[in-house]
């Protein structure tokens, strides 16, 4: 179909009272794996990588795969920069093509937050692109290398985020995580579904790997739009790859390569059916 726009796939979402998946990847391997699973479910979704991904998945490589992939794919497709740290992170993607990006200024003030989210929605404006933006502290890391603790999104301050800013989508912490979760997370459903009915916006759950499907549904009939899966996808693959290795016989690469991309369409087909509510 086409390269789109992150907000057209979330409006549409929320039309349909369902989630779209926004499935991050380190390589080709899992682009083609999450490519395959929403052609064969004729299911838009997101193409997404976080910027402290970068190092192992550089941006000048990974970018124009991502953004071709979803040029020549068979249903529309969204490529976003997650979790973006540095304003020229942030520009680089946006002038590869990215249709959307996001800016990680949780951690900061309030008020911090506010005046760096809105810089980067008048840089985006320029090239017709989205922008999501966190509120709140979602637990962990996209590394799993650190933790700074989990701080619910507090709903009046999301609507003033919101209106101050102009962002497209907001990224809340209600309870959610990234990496894995010891045992399923107990999700703050009334804080969402306030944020949800004082915004008005789409929103975003961060941390998705090891959150039931039920809650999962449950979340997106209260307003989530976006569901971000990282770890579920790079556990599944490397599980495929582990059992291929295990198989008897001589092993090669093209034949490892596919396992990848079977690890991973089998994750994203999954949480693909999971987030159409079926």
């Amino acid at each position: 179909m086409a390269l789109v726009k992150m907000k057209d796939l979330l409006l549409r979402a929320q039309k349909e009272n369902k989630g779209c998946g926004a499935f991050s990847v380190g390589n080709m391997e899992m682009v083609k794996g999450a490519i395959k699973a929403a052609e064969e479910l004729d299911t838009p979704i997101i193409l997404q990588i976080a910027e402290v991904r970068l190092d192992h998945s550089p941006l000048h490589l990974m970018g124009p795969m991502m953004l071709e992939a979803a040029r020549n794919a068979k249903v529309d497709v969204a490529v976003h920069l997650d979790h973006g740290l540095k304003f020229e992170t942030i520009k680089k993607a946006l002038e590869y093509g990215f249709t959307s990006v996001m800016l990680d200024a949780s951690r900061d003030s309030f008020e911090e937050n506010i005046e760096k989210t809105k810089k980067v929605v008048e840089l985006a404006a320029k090239y017709g692109a989205t922008v999501e933006a966190e509120l709140g502290l979602v637990g962990g890391s996209e590394d799993g290398k650190s933790d700074h603790g989990i701080r619910c999104t507090n709903p009046e301050d999301a609507k003033i985020f919101c209106e101050k800013t102009g962002i497209d989508a907001l990224a809340v912490a209600i309870g959610n995580a990234h990496g894995d979760y010891p045992v399923a997370p107990q999700l703050e459903f009334g804080v969402l579904e306030e944020i949800h009915d004082k915004t008005g916006i789409p929103l975003v759950l961060h941390g998705g790997s090891g959150i039931t499907d039920a809650d999962f549904q449950k979340a997106i009939s209260l307003g989530i739009r976006k569901v971000n899966i990282a770890t579920a996808s790079f556990k599944s693959l490397t599980k495929e790859v582990e059992n291929y290795l295990a198989t008897e016989g001589a092993h090669n690469y093209f034949d490892m390569n596919e396992a990848m991309v079977l690890g991973t369409y089998k994750n994203v087909k999954h949480h693909i059916e999971v987030f159409n509510c079926k």
